[in-house]
């Protein structure tokens, strides 16, 4: 298939630049800028006229909930909502049911993905048997049936002689080993930030100490190992200036934010609402203000939108009972620009933490640009067009979210994976 998308601005976050430019598609790769090659001959335009185009956008976290909870969504569902979103390569932690902890699952879990043909996925591997903290998983057989990286997901090891092991196997391999920030003690059983909210609405909080703690011994092993570490979902303006720390330092590290968190404070949980349960939890006003600026001077490397589908029921239990989660794959790029919007971020630098910087925490050569000569992940989308987030307007299996009602900017338009229109919306 040979594509011509006609007359859109081109953005590349990778070099920060933006400007109006034709795209010229053939074989599945970008063969053109400009200008079109000798003897192109598009079999599809799309008329990108006022509309942005971008790479895919690349999701560090996204839980597409098989194996094992399919009533809470399917591949298809997530997949279709993923495309929907503009998101062409997404990374799905070990926390199913049961748990990527065997070569036979993970091979599964990619059949499955290649046979829908849609978004690329990205396995992490479990960092240990069924995500215990006790015996470390056969990681090089992992690696070949095709995980990317290896993760806890959000259960931490709380014997540090086994996570130092992890982390020296690691190293050996050269593989990345992928970890939440959070104390098994100091974290457990805590459903909001410690603060004055939590105290005043009775609810069990965590403390900031339960992540710089966490911080402190991960880059203490990694000092000692020299294994390369990404740490998912940082949440506060302490464990940011550590992150700020470790990079001046040198040490082999990277880190995350969730899209919620760009956004969200502990406030806005109200009069104790579900939609706004999460996990990590939100944090003060002051812990949003630090993520912002970490992602402007690049301290935090990307966002995720951490994709958490979960049941109606599960969001109808009390505040403290509730399963932690939301959707977030559609709103990935329209929470991103409204970031941008509101904090005066020239769009391809904010754009660049959603595709560029995650595909290069991911070693991903073939994501996050728009060179001549690249594979064709592309996200076409208007900037300028608003859309209100309800039920109704989203393919994922799961419509929970905080940003139920919310009026926000851009719309994915199409979406190009591999040289193939995945995704169009007339």
């Amino acid at each position: 298939m040979t594509i011509h998308i006609q007359g859109g601005t081109l953005i590349d976050p990778a070099a920060g630049t933006e400007q109006q430019q034709d795209v010229f598609i053939e074989a599945g790769k970008i063969v053109a800028l400009g200008n079109a090659p000798a003897n192109f001959e598009a079999t599809q335009t799309i008329d990108a006229r006022g509309l942005h185009i971008a790479p895919g956008l690349v999701d560090l976290s996204a839980r597409l909930r098989e194996p094992g909870y399919e009533h809470k969504a399917t591949l298809e569902s997530e997949m279709s909502a993923a495309l929907a979103g503009g998101v062409t390569s997404l990374v799905c932690p070990p926390d199913t049911d049961p748990t990527l902890d065997e070569p036979g699952l993970v091979e599964m879990l990619k059949f499955r993905a290649r046979n829908l043909d849609q978004a690329h996925v990205y396995p992490l591997g479990a960092l240990t048997v069924g995500l215990k903290g006790q015996v470390i998983t056969e990681m090089v057989e992992l690696t070949e049936a095709g995980c990317i990286g290896f993760s806890q997901a959000d259960s931490p090891v709380v014997d540090t002689q086994v996570l130092m092991r992890a982390l020296q196997y690691a190293k050996t391999y050269g593989y990345t080993v992928w970890l939440r920030p959070v104390d098994a003690y100091l974290g457990k059983g805590g459903v909001a930030a410690s603060g004055a909210l939590a105290s005043r609405l009775g609810l069990s909080g965590v403390p900031v100490a339960a992540e710089t703690i966490a911080l402190h011994t991960i880059f203490e092993l990694v000092r000692v190992t020299g294994a390369r570490v990404h740490l998912s979902h940082v949440s506060s303006a302490a464990g940011i200036a550590l992150m700020r720390e470790a990079k001046v330092e040198g040490l082999p590290v990277s880190c995350d934010v969730t899209v919620n968190h760009v956004h969200l404070i502990d406030l806005d949980i109200g009069y104790f609402d579900a939609q706004f349960r999460l996990d990590p939890p939100l944090r003060q006003q002051r812990d949003r203000e630090a993520i912002r600026a970490g992602l402007v001077d690049g301290t935090i490397d990307a966002i995720c939108s951490d994709h958490t589908p979960v049941d109606d029921d599960e969001k109808l239990l009390p505040f403290g009972e509730a399963t932690p989660g939301a959707t977030g794959l559609e709103l990935f790029l329209s929470l991103t620009v409204k970031w941008a919007d509101e904090a005066g971020v020239p769009l391809a630098k904010a754009l660049n933490r959603i595709t560029a910087a995650p595909a290069a925490v991911l070693d991903l050569q073939a994501a996050g640009s728009v060179a001549i000569g690249s594979v064709a992940d592309l996200c076409v989308f208007d900037r300028h067009a608003h859309w209100r987030v309800e039920p109704r307007a989203l393919k994922s299996q799961g419509h929970n979210t905080p940003f139920l009602g919310y009026e926000l900017p851009a719309r994915v338009r199409a979406t190009i994976v591999a040289g193939r229109v995945a995704f169009e919306q007339r």
